[in-house]
């Protein structure tokens, strides 16, 4: 899917502790996903398509998540059925 000329990339302002950006400014970039660390500690990220927003919500939960809902949910995913 292609984007207008008129519609500029939708830019978040992700907000994360400062010792959690580097790690999501690197797992973005490994995505694909465009994004700044900015000089007032802020993160930016260019999300243009739902499945970047996901990923983007994805690797904030993983760095800010509490350790017992991750394993939690890893053990959902293991009982699902096909």
């Amino acid at each position: 899917m292609e984007q207008s000329q008129n519609q500029a990339p939708a830019m978040q302002l992700v907000l994360v502790q400062r010792g959690d950006r580097w790690q999501v400014y690197q797992r973005l970039q490994e995505l694909g996903i465009p994004c700044w660390c900015c000089s007032d500690g802020c993160l930016k990220a260019e999300i243009n398509t739902p499945t970047a927003a996901l990923q983007l919500w994805s690797v904030v939960r993983q760095l800010t998540a509490k350790r017992r809902e991750l394993t939690f949910l890893l053990q959902r995913c293991w009982h699902c059925k096909p």
